[in-house]
């Protein structure tokens, strides 16, 4: 009788893993053809000069790389999309923590007016600037006449100075949504009973928040500001939905310049060499995010 059970429970045990593999197998397929050959083969075409349509193509080594690096539009690109990113994290971070503790202090509705504030992140983000499109070029000037403000009496994406800050807070707009409910779960964390005896010392709402409320989120403001810097790194569809980079580059962020060089002035192997370097900086963030969650959570 023993001997049966024994061998009835490596039957389930097998079957149980039978049954993951088959769970597993497609998208672990799926993952490798789509994501790490196509991988290995970017990298591989950043080191010749395939045109992205021509069967023959030579290898040429770094000369990609070297041509990026000597090229002023490249760099623009670059310092487009690190002022784009400093703004947007410094925009989502700032308003989405603002939001969190408003709406953790929230007493009736809560869960309605959290849901409110959640819808933006359930939009396309294409959708998203085709609205505030829109919006830029019919009520905004409207509003800037009628108050007399010059720079606003026409659209904000028509101009250099205006257009970069005005897709950076389109895409703010919608990216606060997510930040903010990690915010709201870690401002749960803490204990009420800290509060009511930094009340009973007398500490104002600034010393509360300064030496209670930072201290506990600092986990939550680690992984929201790598989530965003990654976020800002490798935005496109804002910024192409809007502008397509323009007016006179101003908003070409690198993924931008990646797809122009790739399938406008077919330089699909210059267009390689621009995705390796921005995979690069991107798994930086990536590693890092992953080592600060391993460690806050050994913590």
């Amino acid at each position: 009788m023993g001997y049966k059970r024994s061998g009835t429970k490596k039957k389930k045990i097998t079957n149980a893993r039978l049954t993951f593999f088959a769970f597993t197998i497609i998208p672990v397929i799926l993952y490798t053809v789509f994501y790490v050959i196509s991988v290995i083969n970017g990298v591989k075409y950043s080191f010749t000069n395939w045109d992205g349509m021509s069967a023959d193509y030579k290898f040429i080594g770094l000369k990609n790389y070297s041509l990026l690096f000597r090229d002023k539009n490249f760099w623009n690109s670059v310092k487009n999309t690190v002022i784009y990113t400093v703004l947007l994290v410094a925009g989502v971070i700032i308003i989405s923590l603002i939001l969190a503790i408003s709406l953790n202090s929230i007493k009736r509705f809560k869960t309605l007016i959290k849901s409110v504030y959640f819808v933006p992140a359930m939009i396309g983000g294409v959708t998203i600037a085709l609205i505030w499109d829109q919006l830029f070029y019919r009520v905004v000037p409207v509003i800037g006449k009628a108050l007399n403000i010059g720079w606003l009496s026409k659209s904000l994406l028509m101009t250099q100075k205006t257009a970069l800050p005005a897709v950076v807070f389109v895409q703010t707009w919608q990216a606060v949504a997510i930040p903010t409910v990690i915010f709201i779960a870690g401002l749960q964390q803490i204990p009420e009973e800290q509060y009511e005896s930094a009340m009973i010392d007398g500490a104002t709402s600034f010393q509360r928040f300064r030496y209670i409320t930072m201290p506990y989120l600092l986990p939550t403001v680690t992984v929201n500001l790598v989530l965003t810097i990654k976020q800002g790194f490798t935005s496109f569809d804002f910024p192409f939905a809007l502008t397509g980079g323009g007016p006179v580059r101003s908003t070409e962020l690198v993924g931008i310049l990646i797809y122009n060089d790739a399938f406008k002035n077919m330089r699909f192997s210059l267009a390689n060499a621009e995705a390796c370097l921005l995979f690069i900086v991107v798994a930086i963030f990536s590693l890092t995010q992953l080592k600060l969650t391993s460690k806050g959570g050994n913590d």
